[in-house]
């Protein structure tokens, strides 16, 4: 008997439309492989129907909040439920983006010069202050980011000193901290990383080229609005090298299954890692299911794969 797959969307994060949108296009990809398949909320309700209408696996398609920060994923391990996607402590350093940029740079890999302050601080000793050091130490371009989140929600690039403080306020909209970073131009590429038998494995990259410019919210999810390369238009050497970094920050980071690396290779040829999603969008536009694609694999066949393996590491 096939098992029964609960995939599990939506939510209450800003990403609420991304996730179900990537929850019924991964729906359907697995139903395709044959399997039984339900697309449930994570709402109220889920403690009761993850009791009561027990699923032999579930499949995380959340992005934001408690689908990427280790919540949902701490209740699927405290009810014994499999499931697909990276563990809660994983889950818990990816999402921190400058932990993981910490990790990773501790382990000797580059990723633009950053610092994270939260809202007190620009309060307490005075905004443009803060600012001023801010430029100071970093220099110009500067991207701003919520230091928690996805699918670019709040950040803004920042050329100009003068566009600083309405950038601030735009970033503060989505979370208490901001991470301010160093803008690297270059070539941006995501990178997925799909565990098999051999081990985590880099697909191959998916190269990024957003007609605004900045890769932001509207530029990942309008079609048309972002050319992207599948494969990446890099060199067999800066190829290599994103997978390299891909993979490492799967595994330094501690996560699951399958995950996507965004970064940048610079004009010198130097790849710098910017983030990890432990989450990945699976939607009509995400770079994901490109690079499932591109591999020669379909989005089904490769979670079908990732629910069994899910499985039997319950068992």
């Amino acid at each position: 008997m096939l098992p029964t797959i609960a995939v599990l969307a939506g939510g209450l994060s800003h990403e609420r439309d991304v996730s179900l949108r990537s929850g019924r296009r991964l729906s359907a990809a697995l139903r395709g492989q044959g399997l039984t398949v339900e697309e449930w909320d994570t709402d109220a309700g889920l403690l009761d129907r993850l009791r009561n209408q027990r699923p032999d696996a579930a499949v995380v398609a959340l992005h934001g909040g408690e689908g990427e920060n280790g919540s949902v994923q701490t209740v699927l391990e405290m009810l014994k439920v499999p499931y697909v996607g990276t563990s809660s402590q994983g889950c818990r350093r990816a999402w921190d983006k400058p932990t993981a940029k910490a990790l990773l740079a501790q382990a000797g890999y580059s990723t633009p010069d950053w610092v994270v302050l939260p809202h007190s601080t620009f309060r307490e000793l005075g905004a443009q202050g803060v600012l001023d050091a801010i430029v100071d130490h970093l220099g110009l371009p500067l991207i701003l980011k919520p230091d928690q989140g996805g699918s670019a929600l709040g950040a803004q690039v920042v050329r100009d000193a003068a566009e600083l403080p309405a950038a601030m306020v735009a970033c503060f909209a989505y979370g208490d901290t901001v991470l301010a970073e160093q803008y690297i131009e270059g070539v941006e590429v995501a990178v997925a990383v799909v565990e098999r038998d051999g081990g985590p494995q880099a697909l191959p990259a998916v190269e990024i080229v957003p007609e605004s410019g900045v890769y932001d919210y509207t530029s990942r999810y309008t079609a048309g609005l972002t050319d992207f390369f599948a494969p990446a238009r890099l060199s067999e050497a800066a190829a290599k090298a994103v997978g390299e970094l891909a993979v490492a920050a799967h595994r330094l980071l501690g996560l699951r299954d399958i995950s996507r690396t965004d970064a940048i290779v610079a004009a010198d040829g130097t790849v710098q890692f910017l983030e990890v999603n432990s989450s990945p969008g699976l939607t009509e536009t995400s770079t994901v299911p490109m690079a499932i694609e591109t591999s020669g694999a379909s989005l089904g066949e490769v979670f079908a794969d990732l629910v069994n393996r899910a499985i039997a590491r319950e068992a």
